[in-house]
């Protein structure tokens, strides 16, 4: 490991120094143990199997086969996240896909260490680099957004695929695939060190010629055609016209169709000076895959919401249509208490630079019951719990809809990564008025959150964690989805000009003045908040979560009661605490002055507002290890939570809230600022402290799932060790047909002119 001065050195070194550092990495001169953990995965890398066997096999025939199909289309979609995250992911992919397609690990391991001059931690590093690929679905970590390069020399790497069994099949294949990746893969600058728009960063939402104005110029003109983005992405081409120079924006849906339709494409038309056009087909061949299975699912449908809920995702697949998977999710919200639940398509908003445009995500999992049976005590006692929420019932929903609630075993979750809980859907007019579905996903938080080692905590905190953290957060999930993003209303206006809100009536909390602004027609929350908007909402959810775990009877609905049910709300906040720091403090980048990951962001934010309005409920001082070594130690009063820390994060909810539903972007981005800002000095120096951080940095998990097989008319379910070669063997077995590469390779050549 590199020291911590100089980990947080290389954060602070000038454009034009850290650019020859970093080529140096990128060269492969220091091993593995020598680079920075912020862009090297390290050998002890480590992985957790998520368990679903007990609930699958609890299925009927008909249940496993509407299971499996789900499951395929969810993961033949997810190659879409490749081609939403960087040029050379799908190429990288594609690359290693058919390395491991042809050779299992150990053999090519043989081959790695007695002709390619690797060692144990060279072939180590590189089977981690690789699983990692698979994982993320990219080179760049799901959480975080970081870039990953391998812990292996690049001609080593470049070695041992020219020794590969693949490279014998066809040698001229895979030197485009090397000359096409390599050398982006071992690459790392400012430019390039993580996810970002322009400048900041890579994208391929955008086309690389796209800027932040032309962002901006975009999202008014999708305004004016009252076009949301989830489900595109933007390229921008400028044409040498007679007199001067015609800029052409090509704003792309994603569908299995290409053509032309009045309905959905447009243009090209001239709009403030530019030409912007509407076309289809992102996308289209992996579409197409994911359209056969879902197809192939309906077929085995439970009920007549489930075929409906199918057939409009069909439809919005196949045609480029928002309007039909946004009828497809009104089918998803009635069909409740399914015995396989799913949602699938572009969904959360978190990898784009502006905050609006979507990843793919689909999941099928099995329903937990006894954890269902809380979440549903919790529903029902929904209305006499949201009225304590701190602020007035104006600012609340005018009606509560009783969501669906469970908790789910996942089977598959594809996508860049796997949360441990979900409110959808996110589209304002669908939540809103119509309702949405909460899940916890209970074999996730069981494989995820079993961490042995928590630094910077005092002994006894320790051991609280250790023995309450996966109940606590199970609690926190449940608060977080149903009554963090299922609480609080937006104020909207509509085409007629006519407000959701008695506007005589209702009062600015902070002002006590009429209400000045709120959501115009085509105005939602995320092309309001753009770039602040997850952090923001992650925020505001997090915030409910602790603030109503300090209520007795709530606690009660976890049958957490007296004084396990205190101890257990002790450790919420603990825990959410102490990662505002100790982990959320390892996605900010200092050369930037921006935290990486928005859940990140909105713990250390909760912090920063209790530190400073806590009157003491949390401390964090620094200290001495064993060693005589520089170490942190955080402290929570656990009387002052119900207290001055439910105080202090009440009146920090009400103005998320309020700033919220008003549409008050630039109050609601000062406060936010401020509280994001890393002190140098002061009593809780956090620029200062970061190498401490990093020096204690544990990875996160990678999660291996289970894979299903079609034999006859059964369907039998793969389980795969926890460990880079399991990972790795899972992918092999979910992606056998060299049509799927061919099919990638087809997108990137097809992007390849918009990213050089």
């Amino acid at each position: 490991m590199l020291s911590g001065k100089l980990l947080r050195g290389i954060g602070r070194l000038g454009a034009s120094c850290r650019p020859h550092f970093l080529k140096k990495l990128a060269r492969g001169c220091c091993s593995g143990e020598d680079m920075s953990s912020k862009y090297i995965l390290p050998n002890n890398q480590p992985f957790s199997r998520l368990d679903c066997d007990v609930a699958f096999g609890g299925l009927t025939s008909k249940q496993k086969l509407y299971a499996h199909h789900i499951a395929q289309a969810s993961w033949k979609g997810s190659l879409i996240v490749l081609l939403q995250t960087s040029p050379e992911s799908p190429l990288a992919f594609v690359l290693l896909h058919r390395v491991f397609r042809q050779q299992t690990c150990d053999e090519l391991k043989a081959v790695a260490l007695e002709k390619c001059g690797f060692t144990e931690d060279d072939w180590k590093a590189f089977l981690v680099y690789s699983s990692s690929i698979y994982s993320d679905m990219g080179n760049y970590r799901d959480f975080g957004d970081t870039k990953k390069v391998p812990g292996v020399a690049q001609e080593k790497f470049a070695a041992l695929v020219r020794a590969s069994r693949a490279y014998e099949t066809d040698s001229k294949a895979m030197e485009r695939l090397l000359d096409g990746c390599l050398a982006r893969l071992y690459t790392l600058n400012d430019s390039v060190a993580q996810l970002g728009l322009g400048d900041k960063g890579v994208t391929t939402y955008f086309s690389a010629n796209c800027t932040e104005e032309d962002a901006e110029k975009v999202k008014q003109y999708m305004k004016h055609k009252n076009l949301e983005p989830y489900n595109n992405r933007l390229f921008k081409t400028v044409v040498d016209g007679v007199n001067h120079y015609d800029v052409g924006y090509r704003i792309r849906l994603a569908s299995v169709l290409s053509d032309s339709d009045p309905a959905l494409t447009s243009g090209p038309e001239e709009f403030q000076g530019a030409k912007f056009s509407v076309t289809r087909g992102d996308y289209s061949p992996l579409l197409a895959m994911v359209v056969e299975e879902l197809k192939e699912a309906r077929k085995h449908v439970a009920n007549p919401e489930e075929e409906g809920m199918l057939s409009e995702y069909i439809k919005s697949f196949t045609s480029g249509s928002l309007a039909a998977h946004k009828d497809g999710s009104r089918h998803w919200i009635k069909n409740k208490g399914p015995a396989v639940e799913t949602y699938i398509g572009f969904i959360e908003t978190y990898r784009d630079p502006t905050g609006m445009r979507a990843e793919w995500e689909g999941f099928a999992a099995m329903v937990n019951g006894p954890m269902s049976e809380k979440f549903g005590r919790l529903v029902n006692a929904a209305e006499t719990i949201l009225p304590r929420l701190p602020w007035p019932e104006t600012y609340e929903k005018d009606r509560f809809l009783k969501p669906d609630f469970t908790s789910l075993d996942v089977l598959a979750f594809a996508g860049s990564g796997v949360p441990a809980g979900i409110n959808i859907p996110n589209y304002d007019e669908i939540r809103q008025e119509e309702g949405f579905k909460n899940v916890s996903l209970g074999n996730v938080i069981m494989a995820a959150y079993s961490a042995a080692v928590l630094p910077f905590l005092g002994t006894e905190d320790a051991e609280l964690m250790r023995q309450y953290r996966t109940q606590a957060f199970e609690v926190q999930v449940g608060l977080h989805e149903l009554f963090g993003h299922g609480s609080g209303k937006l104020f909207q206006k509509d085409k007629d000009g006519k407000l959701n809100y008695d506007a005589a009536v209702v009062k600015h909390t902070e002002t006590n003045e009429p209400i000045s602004s709120c959501y115009s027609p085509g105005e939602t929350y995320d092309s309001m908040f753009t770039d602040l908007g997850s952090s923001y909402e992650e925020c505001r959810a997090e915030c409910v979560g602790l603030y109503l775990s300090l209520e007795e009877d709530v606690m009660e609905l976890f049958d957490c009661r007296g004084e396990h049910g205190r101890l257990v709300t002790y450790v919420n906040w603990v825990d959410n605490l102490w990662d505002g720091f100790a982990k959320c403090l390892e996605q900010y980048d200092a050369a930037t002055g921006r935290f990486m990951q928005a859940h990140s962001r909105a713990r250390y934010v909760i912090l920063r507002v209790l530190l400073e309005h806590g009157e003491g409920v949390v401390d964090i001082k620094e200290v001495k290890d064993a060693d005589g070594k520089p170490d942190l130690l955080m402290t929570v009063d656990k009387e002052k939570i119900y207290t001055s820390g439910k105080k202090a994060i009440g009146d920090f909810l009400r103005k998320l809230q309020v700033y919220k539903a008003t549409a008050d972007v630039p109050a609601a981005r000062a406060m936010f600022d401020h509280y994001s800002e890393v002190p140098e000095s002061g009593p809780h120096p956090f620029a200062n402290w970061i190498p401490i951080i990093l020096e204690k940095k544990q990875p996160r998990r990678f999660l291996v799932q289970a894979h299903t097989e079609l034999k006859g008319d059964d369907v039998a379910l793969h389980q795969y060790e926890p460990s880079a070669g399991g990972l790795i063997q899972s992918f092999v077995a979910r992606f056998p047909d060299p049509v799927i590469e061919d099919r990638l390779l087809e997108l990137h050549q097809k992007d390849a002119a918009h990213f050089p």
